[in-house]
C-alpha cells in the first residue's frame, strides 16, 4: 500500500494543500509554525482519530481553517487520501 496524495481543503492552517508524495521515503521539511505536524494530524483525521486532545486542540472546531487576512474562516474541513494498494 502507497499514500499518493493528500488534499487538504480548510484543514488548520491551510486554506488548500496538496502533497503527492512519491514511492519510498519522504521527508517534510521547513520552518516552525509551518504545518508539518497540520499535515501529520490530517493523516490522523482521515483514519478515524475522532479525539481532539489527541490533535493538539480542545474541540474538533479547531481542525476547522480559522481564517487569514486574505481569507475568511469556514465552518468545516476535508481531508481526502488518495492510496495506491
Amino acid at each position: 500500500m502507497h499514500v499518493r496524495r493528500l488534499w487538504l481543503t480548510d484543514f488548520r492552517n491551510y486554506a488548500t494543500a496538496e502533497v503527492r508524495l512519491a514511492p519510498g521515503l519522504t521527508a517534510i521539511v521547513g520552518d516552525n509554525g509551518e504545518g508539518k505536524s497540520n499535515l501529520l494530524e490530517a493523516l490522523r483525521w482521515i483514519m478515524g482519530e475522532n479525539r481532539p486532545t489527541q490533535m493538539r486542540g480542545e474541540g474538533m472546531d479547531d481542525v476547522i481553517f480559522a481564517g487569514s487576512e486574505t481569507r475568511p474562516a469556514r465552518n468545516a474541513a476535508s481531508v481526502e487520501l488518495v492510496i495506491d494498494n
